[in-house]
């Protein structure tokens, strides 16, 4: 299978708003929110995550998903791939956040303009956790941040806890975009959700986190689940793969389609970076690999 390096598959998949990591710093960070902080979020999941840590906003990401009311009077800075320049500059924001997943689209852009960013690791929910800590600390929100990740790890200990002792089934995890799809490794996000509600990724031994597709390769790992997530437009994508399991002769040799095994999954809950509905998503996952 071909892989595909670093997250340039996401130039296809990261079209929605919303949807190394070593962050940069940028000029004029402070130790915690004050008058003088003006701070931008450019994906959706970063904008809850600030929502729920209690952090201002002065600009947040343009998306038809509904924003938290408390930044009802921030202004849209554009898709998180392709923000708007001007309006981000306008802003004269002291922080802007994006996501390590972005970086490889983003960081040339910025960098023509002399603008530093801040690139949050959201590609696993312990890189989420780490960074809603790290946030908390600098903007004085360390209070909360502690608390919902208590909250969070609770809740996901809970959920791994249902799984211990069970045959784990064997899962293949198919990130569609409108024309085309890609095949997500146990690196990405989904692919995080999915080994800690007791599923094993067929796809083992790679170092990125999404792969293209070759279904006569991913017919021999025959997996016993195939999910699939479908981004961008996901009316649209969901009808692709229909007609593509309908059409391609080769899926139907498949254990998981032969068993009634494939699963769509709701784009609300499983973005392609970690995200407040992380622990949903978890309780939803394990409805579909370990069924009652």
């Amino acid at each position: 299978m071909k892989k595909v390096i670093g997250l340039v598959g996401l130039l296809f998949l990261v079209i929605i708003a919303g949807c190394s990591s070593n962050n940069d710093k940028v000029v004029g960070q402070t130790p915690h929110v004050g008058e003088g902080d003006r701070i931008v979020a450019t994906t959706v999941a970063l904008t809850e995550i600030m929502d729920a840590l209690e952090i201002d906003l002065v600009g947040v990401p343009s998306s038809y998903k509904e924003l938290p009311e408390r930044y009802a009077d921030a202004k849209e800075v554009g898709n998180p791939m392709s923000p708007d320049m001007e309006t981000l500059l306008s802003l004269k924001p002291t922080e802007i956040f994006s996501v390590t997943t972005l970086k490889y689209d983003l960081q040339e852009m910025f960098d023509e303009r002399g603008i530093n960013m801040t690139y949050a690791n959201l590609e696993s929910i312990d890189a989420m956790h780490e960074e809603i800590l790290r946030i908390g600390e600098k903007y004085d929100r360390l209070q909360q941040a502690e608390a919902l990740v208590a909250q969070f790890e609770e809740k996901v200990a809970e959920i791994e806890a249902a799984s211990e002792g069970k045959e784990k089934p064997t899962v293949l995890i198919l990130l569609g975009i409108p024309g085309s799809y890609l095949v997500a490794t146990e690196h990405s996000y989904i692919g995080d959700l999915v080994k800690r509600a007791g599923g094993v990724n067929v796809i083992t031994g790679e170092d990125v986190e999404f792969l293209s597709s070759n279904t006569e390769y991913l017919q021999q790992s025959n997996p016993d689940i195939i999910l699939r997530a479908a981004h961008g437009m996901p009316e649209q994508v969901i009808d692709m793969f229909d007609k593509e399991f309908n059409s391609n002769d080769v899926w139907k040799h498949f254990n998981a389609v032969k068993n009634g095994r494939v699963y769509d999954l709701k784009e609300q809950l499983f973005g392609t970076t970690g995200n407040l509905a992380a622990v949903e998503a978890l309780g939803e996952l394990q409805k579909m690999l370990f069924p009652e």
